[in-house]
C-alpha cells in the first residue's frame, strides 16, 4: 500500500488479501491482486495522483468480478490493449482496432 493511504483502503487491502489466501492463492499473488484492486479504487475515487483511462472509465473491479481476468469471457478490452501498446511504444497504435492491437502485442483474442 502507498504511504499515506487511508485506513479504509488499508482495511480493504487486507480484506481482499485474506479472501484470496482463503481461496488458495499464494501470498505474493494475493498481495499483488489486492494492491491492484485497491489502487484502481483509489484512482476511481480521485485519491491517486495519476490514473489510467481504463481505471476511471471501466466498470469497477468489484462489479466486474474477474470478467476479463486473463483471457476470460471476451479477453482484454480495446483500452487495455491500447494502454499496453502505449507502454511498449508500438508505432501506429492510434489507428489500430482491437484485433490489430492484439496481433501487434502477440496476444490472442
Amino acid at each position: 500500500m502507498p504511504r499515506g493511504s487511508s485506513p479504509k483502503r488499508e482495511r480493504q487491502y487486507e480484506h481482499i488479501k485474506e479472501g484470496l489466501l482463503e481461496r488458495g492463492r499464494d501470498e505474493d499473488t494475493a498481495e499483488e491482486i489486492a494492491a491492484r484492486t485497491v489502487n484502481k479504487e483509489r484512482a476511481r475515487h480521485g485519491e491517486a495522483k495519476t490514473a489510467s483511462r481504463s481505471s476511471v472509465q471501466d466498470i469497477s473491479s468489484g462489479r466486474r468480478g474477474g470478467l476479463r481476468s486473463h483471457s476470460g469471457a471476451r479477453g482484454p478490452t480495446y483500452d487495455q490493449l491500447y494502454n499496453e501498446a502505449r507502454q511498449r511504444d508500438i508505432k501506429g497504435r492510434s489507428t489500430m482496432d482491437r484485433k490489430q492491437l492484439a496481433d501487434a502485442l502477440g496476444r490472442e483474442l
